[in-house]
């Protein structure tokens, strides 16, 4: 049996979905698409599958969203819906159930938050709802876990019945149409012939063009006219006010509202976090807080993970232990140095991931990182770009791939290509190995380097963005950002824990897999010449390994970043592979003189800047040639991030080695000051001429 969690973003569906499916949900992909699915098996009963549909307020095709959720509902038909609506904000979530009450569907209405609705002094008639709606209607608590079980439960044994009890929500003319359309549907469930005839009224392309249903849009064109010009509008405006109506309707009759003027503590809150001045401050400040609390933690775990747990324990046990098996002395080395040495060392930043993303995982169920979308988009629309491409950003400090992929809720194709070509200038998880090491070993009493990472890869992606708005290729209009912030509550255990604990599984299975795979690779390379002849790796010999030579061959490409020596240029080209794998080969090449012998800081600096701004792992690479939808703009992205990448390393390390270290002005100094300004010019020319649309709709 398959039950499907349907619902608006932000009304608690994804809380109800841990409180029912626990730690037995699994996640892939929907089918024919690279969006995220969610599903889990319903606790004590095995053979009960919950399905958490994304977060959508309608069956309407603009969002990859929407178009996934009908098609899962109306092409699977699982045997049952759980609805859930946010009591606090009635009005808006009734909108979807309404549609979704046209599927015929065993249905019932979840009505979430009551907790906060009784907190405000508001009252809900669930008697006098459950009637208007026509199906099942219940209270609940997700985040307290009031009522879970029960709407699960209800949504089971409904789940057989067919009795279909839908209220009219039609009327006149209008009526008599969709009746009269709704019944020449022949090759359609009989159960939704009403949703299949509302959306040939609205003229649904999606729907006519895969039923073919042309021929009796064409028929009934004229009584759709007529109503359209009866009603002066459009044929899918008037089923929306309809429905709105409707809805009004409800809530006269089953809400009663505490009338009081005064202001909600989410108010309160907002009118500080959210305000014009001190917004962005107080965002820099938490994210500041948040990075350095991170590295100051995470930095101790870590240590013990590299020091004691692999380097005196795991390590030395696995060598003894081969060594008194007889097994030969590479497949040890191999073993040790290879794969126990690489994956160990990337395993050691598991502390700063988990850390990090218990951060971030607070911060998203708190309702703060809804505000922090809003006020980036107040920041983004000034220079001309979208609210909409903040949301992919911030999924970018978890891992380029999804954010990648979040860009499908951008509906404008300029605006989407330009996220995508952005998107990952932000540092991931992996990239936060990178900073840490170079950190910790060039820069340990400056711990504002971390944070200011990031708010170096915003600036970059906010003057990557103007001067690319500014070219003929992404000029346009700016996409309308319309958003529901949810209330602020205090972040559930469960919720947060099974975030981070689904950030960490990820984490450790690409350590396992592609990581493995590469500390193969890397063993090999270094501890064989072209003749694969073996070499002991920590013999001189190594001078003579295929990987020193494809380092040396490649290094010339870095010398003016700084780091022309074998070692860097095979770190970066690693990097490539894995981000991950970036400093772990550094430490391994670097042996016992250790990192400060390969780099000097402003070296160690360039170093970092380039793997943060050249094109991200070969995963997130393989996501920017799919979404971009075509191979020359997938090239063009890469060969985008490679060439500012380069150049923003180059300017770093020859005006920082001038300005600080005493370097004398020379031919790289002048070529810096040449690509400064470039780049200021990109940035500042007269753009073309577009109209932009209103700033974003905050809608509490």
């Amino acid at each position: 049996m398959k039950i499907a969690l349907a619902g608006n973003p932000n009304s608690g569906k994804t809380t109800l979905f841990n409180d029912l499916t626990g730690s037995s949900q699994y996640v892939g992909n929907w089918p024919g698409v690279t969006v995220e699915k969610k599903e889990g098996k319903l606790k004590k009963h095995k053979d009960v599958i919950i399905q958490d549909l994304p977060g959508i307020y309608s069956l309407s095709p603009y969002s990859m969203e929407e178009v996934i959720s009908r098609r899962y509902l109306v092409n699977e038909k699982p045997d049952a819906i759980i609805n859930i609506i946010d009591g606090t904000n009635i009005e808006r979530n009734l909108y979807l159930t309404t549609q979704l009450l046209e599927l015929g569907l065993p249905m019932v209405v979840a009505v979430n938050m009551m907790d906060l609705v009784e907190k405000n002094g508001d009252h809900i008639d669930m008697n006098a709802l459950e009637k208007m709606l026509g199906c099942h209607v219940m209270p609940i608590s997700a985040l307290k876990g009031k009522g879970s079980r029960e709407v699960a439960e209800l949504a089971i044994s409904i789940a057989n019945k067919k009795v279909l009890n839908r209220p009219e929500l039609y009327e006149g003319p209008l009526l008599s149409t969709i009746k009269s359309i709704e019944s020449e549907l022949s090759n359609v469930d009989q159960r939704m012939k009403r949703w299949f005839a509302v959306k040939v009224f609205e003229r649904d392309e999606k729907v006519i063009n895969e039923l073919n249903l042309s021929s009796l849009l064409a028929k009934y064109e004229k009584n759709i006219k007529k109503i359209e010009d009866d009603e002066d509008d459009d044929a899918e405006s008037i089923i929306t006010t309809t429905r709105y109506e409707y809805i009004s309707n409800i809530v006269n009759d089953c809400v009663t509202r505490k009338s009081s003027s005064q202001a909600s503590l989410s108010d309160k809150i907002d009118k500080i976090v959210t305000n014009r001045i001190l917004a962005l401050p107080i965002f820099a400040v938490i994210m500041t807080l948040m990075f350095k609390a991170t590295i100051d933690i995470g930095g101790i775990a870590q240590g013990w993970v590299e020091e004691t747990l692999f380097g005196e324990w795991i390590m030395p046990f696995v060598e003894g232990l081969l060594k008194s098996l007889g097994v030969n002395s590479w497949i040890t080395d191999l073993v040790v140095n290879g794969i126990i040495s690489t994956c160990g060392f990337v395993l050691t930043f598991l502390p700063l991931i988990l850390i990090l993303f218990l951060f971030i995982s607070i911060l998203e169920d708190s309702g703060y990182m809804a505000r922090v979308a809003f006020i980036m988009d107040r920041i983004f629309r000034k220079f001309g770009l979208s609210g909409k491409s903040f949301i992919p950003i911030l999924i970018g400090a978890g891992c380029g791939v999804p954010a990648i992929m979040g860009t499908r809720t951008i509906e404008n194709e300029k605006d989407r290509r330009m996220t995508i070509m952005l998107a990952t200038f932000i540092p991931c998880s992996a990239k936060l190995e990178i900073i840490t090491i170079i950190t910790a070993a060039f820069f340990k009493e400056m711990w504002w380097i971390a944070p200011a990472m990031y708010f170096l890869g915003m600036a970059i992606i906010i003057l990557s963005g103007i001067a690319l708005k500014k070219t003929r290729a992404f000029a346009g209009e700016v996409a309308p950002f319309v958003m529901e912030l949810p209330a602020y509550h205090v972040p559930q255990v469960k919720t947060v824990l099974l975030r981070v604990w689904d950030r960490a599984k990820e984490y450790v299975i690409k350590a396992g897999t592609i990581i493995f795979t590469f500390a193969v690779i890397l063993w090999f390379l270094s501890n064989h010449t072209w003749s694969l002849q073996y070499i002991d790796g920590e013999s001189a010999e190594i001078a003579h390994s295929m990987l020193r030579s494809i380092g040396e061959f490649i290094a010339p490409l870095f010398k003016p970043l700084g780091f022309g020596n074998w070692q860097g240029g095979v770190a970066v080209l690693v990097a490539e592979g894995a981000k991950e794998l970036a400093p772990a080969i550094v430490d391994t090449l670097a042996g016992k003189a250790g990192i400060t012998s390969l780099f000097t800081p402003m070296a160690a600096f360039s170093f970092m800047t380039l793997n943060l701004f050249d094109p991200p792992c070969t995963a997130a690479m393989g996501a920017i040639m799919r979404e971009m939808g075509d191979r020359k703009w997938g090239v063009f992205a890469i060969l985008y991030q490679v060439v500012l990448g380069y150049a923003i390393s180059f300017v770093f390390y020859n005006m920082g080695s001038w300005l600080f270290y005493g370097a004398s002005f020379g031919l790289t100094q002048i070529i810096s000051i040449v690509i400064i300004f470039f780049a200021i010019y990109m940035v500042v020319r007269p753009a073309p001429k577009a109209k932009t649309s209103a700033a974003a709709t905050l809608e509490v």
